[in-house]
C-alpha cells in the first residue's frame, strides 16, 4: 500500500500527528518535498515533539523514515533536531533513518538571502519564515547547489563549492552584505554533514526494493495545497510542490503509483504568513478561536491567523490533493462555540462565487460569505465511537463532508495518539 498524506489548506492541518498515528501499520515513511520552514508537532506516550525535517514515522522504533531527493536540507537545523529527539529517547540511526544522495543542502547563505530580501521588500515581504527555503530551491534549479551525495566526495567538494560562491557572491554583496567565506562554509559542512555521511544512500534503490518486497510506504507532505507553488495562492506560496500528484517523485520513485491520497483537513482554518485568507476572522472572536486551538506555528512560533471552516478553499484542495478521503483534526477545538462560523461562499464584485479563484487580486478582493451552524458546545476528547459524539458534532461533519465532495474518514477529538474516532 502506497499512501499520501497532504494537507488541503494552508498549512499546519495536522499531518503529523495523523502520520503518527498511522504509521503504525506502514513499513516506511518518506517526507518528499520542503524543507525545514514548517512542523509537525506530534503527542504520544513519549512527550511531545515537533519535527521540521524529521518524517513523523520517526517516533516510531520498527519505521524506517526517508529523506527524499526533493528535500531541502539545512544540516544545522537537522542535526539539532536530530539530538532534541535523542534527548526525548528516540532512536536516530542509519538502520532508522536515510537520506537521499540528491536531496539539496541549504547552505547558510540561502538564510542570509532569505532574510536580506525580505528585509528589501518591506510592507511587500512574502511572509518567509526566512529559513532559505525559495532561495535554495530557485538555486537548485539553476543546478547551483550542494547535495548530499556531494559530502561523500570530500576531495572535490572543496572546489564546487568555491565556483558556487564566486556566483552567488555577486547577489551577496549587491545587498551590501560582506562575501560569503569559502572556508566558513566548509568548516559548516564538516561540522553538520559529516555526521550524516553513514546515513546518506541511493534512497531510490532503497525504496524500490521495498515496494518489491511488498512493504507499505507513506509520503509525508509538508505546507498544503494552497501553499503549492503551481496551484496556490502564487506569489504567497512555498517553492516547492506540497500535492499528492508530486509523492513518488520527490520520494525517488516516480515509476510508483499512489493507492490512496489522505487529506488532512481542520475543522476550522488557519494561516501563517502573508497572502490572501478569505475566511479569516477579527477581534474577540479570532483571539478566542487561536487560543483554544492553540495556533502558533510549530516552526516559527508566530501567531496563526484563523477563520471558520472554508468550504471553498477545502474543497478545491481536496481536489487538488486527489483525496481519497479525510481526516478531520481538531474538532474538539470548536466545543467552546455556541455556533460554529463556516465560510459557505466568497462574494466577489458584488457577485457570489464557489470557485476558488486562482488570480491573485480576485482572492484579495473577495469577501468571505458566513453562515453558523449549531455548536456541541461539551467536551469531546473522551469520544472514541461514532454513536458517542453529540448530535450537533455528527451534523458539523456530515456537513463538510458533503459541502467538500469527500468522505471523512478519521475525526481526531484531541491532541493524544488515541484521540480519534474512525468514522467507517
Amino acid at each position: 500500500m502506497l499512501t499520501s498524506i497532504v494537507g488541503t489548506n494552508w498549512g499546519d492541518e495536522g499531518k503529523g500527528r495523523m502520520v503518527d498515528l498511522l504509521s503504525e501499520k506502514y513499513d516506511v515513511v518518506v517526507r518528499y518535498q520542503g524543507g525545514n520552514n514548517a512542523g509537525h508537532t506530534v503527542i504520544n506516550e513519549k512527550g511531545k515533539f515537533v519535527m521540521n525535517l524529521m518524517p513523523s514515522g520517526i517516533l516510531r522504533d520498527e519505521t524506517v523514515n526517508v529523506l527524499g531527493p526533493g528535500i531541502v536540507i539545512d544540516l544545522e537545523h537537522l542535526f539539532g533536531e536530530a539530538e532534541q529527539l535523542r534527548r526525548g529517547g528516540i532512536e536516530i540511526s542509519p538502520e532508522h533513518l536515510r537520506i537521499s544522495d540528491r536531496a539539496t543542502i541549504c547552505m547558510p547563505y540561502h538564510k542570509l538571502l532569505d532574510g536580506l530580501e525580505e528585509d528589501r521588500l518591506g510592507d511587500k515581504k512574502f511572509g518567509s519564515t526566512r529559513r532559505g527555503i525559495s532561495p535554495v530551491y530557485a538555486d537548485k534549479y539553476m543546478k547551483k547547489t550542494i547535495r548530499m551525495g556531494d559530502l561523500l566526495h570530500w576531495d572535490t567538494l572543496r572546489e564546487r563549492l568555491a565556483g558556487i560562491l564566486e556566483w552567488k557572491n555577486l547577489t551577496v554583496t549587491a545587498y551590501g552584505h560582506a562575501p560569503i567565506e569559502l572556508d566558513e562554509m566548509m568548516t559548516w559542512l564538516e561540522k553538520f554533514g559529516r555526521p550524516f555521511l553513514p546515513y546518506i544512500c541511493d534512497t531510490t534503490e532503497f525504496l524500490d526494493g521495498a515496494m518489491q518486497n511488498g512493504k507499505s510506504i507513506i509520503f509525508e507532505a509538508q505546507l498544503g495545497a494552497l501553499r503549492d507553488i503551481e496551484y496556490g495562492i502564487y506569489p504567497y506560496t512555498s517553492a516547492s510542490t506540497t500535492l499528492a500528484a508530486y509523492a513518488p517523485t520527490g520520494a525517488g520513485v516516480p515509476f510508483a503509483r499512489i493507492d490512496e491520497s489522505i487529506g488532512i483537513m481542520k475543522a476550522y482554518s488557519s494561516c501563517v504568513g502573508e497572502g490572501p485568507f478569505t475566511c479569516e476572522l477579527f477581534g474577540d472572536e479570532a483571539e478566542a478561536l487561536r487560543a483554544a486551538g492553540g495556533e502558533y506555528g510549530a516552526a516559527t512560533g508566530r501567531p496563526r491567523r484563523v477563520g471558520g471552516f472554508d468550504v471553498v478553499a477545502s474543497r478545491y484542495g481536496a481536489k487538488m490533493q486527489g483525496c481519497t478521503y479525510i481526516a478531520l483534526t481538531k474538532l474538539d477545538v470548536l466545543s467552546y462555540m455556541e455556533q460554529i462560523p463556516v465560510c459557505v461562499a466568497y462574494e466577489l464584485d458584488g457577485r457570489r462565487i464557489d470557485r476558488f479563484p486562482a488570480d491573485i487580486d480576485e482572492l484579495n478582493a473577495a469577501k468571505p460569505v458566513y453562515e453558523y451552524l449549531p455548536g456541541f458546545h461539551c467536551d469531546i476528547s473522551a469520544c472514541r465511537k461514532v454513536e458517542e459524539l453529540p448530535q450537533a458534532a455528527l451534523d458539523y461533519i456530515r456537513y463538510i463532508e458533503k459541502a467538500v465532495g469527500c468522505p471523512i474518514k478519521y475525526v481526531s477529538v484531541g491532541a493524544e495518539r488515541d484521540e480519534y474516532i474512525t468514522m467507517y
